[in-house]
């Protein structure tokens, strides 16, 4: 009889070590997902451009690095985006304003916008391949 109560208790103490495993198991695994979600969020590039007044200057992700100063000479800006990353489109004219903004999307769907332009950030929707930021107005046409 000690013979099989000491085995059940050997059995219990294997049944809660594989309990606390298989919980461990389950939150490693979690872990490694949550990482996994994490690292591919931050696998997008995100492009900044910033507009301020006829001054288009584009950055980095980080805004560390000018990666080119133009003038907007043209009815309309364009800025292409890769499919899958972001644009960080900063628009910072010196007096209250609006910008017409046309996104086309990979499917060439495109939609256009009124944007407040005095210090105002926008960030690109999923799909966009390119932005076309057209010059400040002082109303909507």
């Amino acid at each position: 009889m000690e013979h099989g109560n000491g085995w059940n208790q050997c059995h219990q103490t294997q049944l809660i070590i594989t309990d606390l495993t298989n919980n461990n198991m389950k939150k490693i695994t979690l872990s490694i997902g949550l990482v996994a979600a994490i690292l591919s969020a931050n696998a997008q590039d995100t492009s900044c451009t910033y507009f301020t007044g006829k001054k288009v200057i584009e950055f980095d992700y980080k805004m560390d690095t000018i990666l080119s100063i133009t003038e907007h000479k043209t009815k309309f800006y364009d800025i292409n985006i890769n499919y899958g990353n972001v644009l960080c489109l900063d628009l910072s004219d010196d007096k209250n304003r609006v910008r017409k903004v046309i996104t086309t999307f990979f499917d060439n769907e495109t939609i256009e916008q009124v944007l407040d332009s005095q210090n105002k950030v926008y960030y690109s929707p999923k799909g966009a391949t390119k932005v076309s930021v057209g010059k400040p107005l002082i109303f909507a046409l």
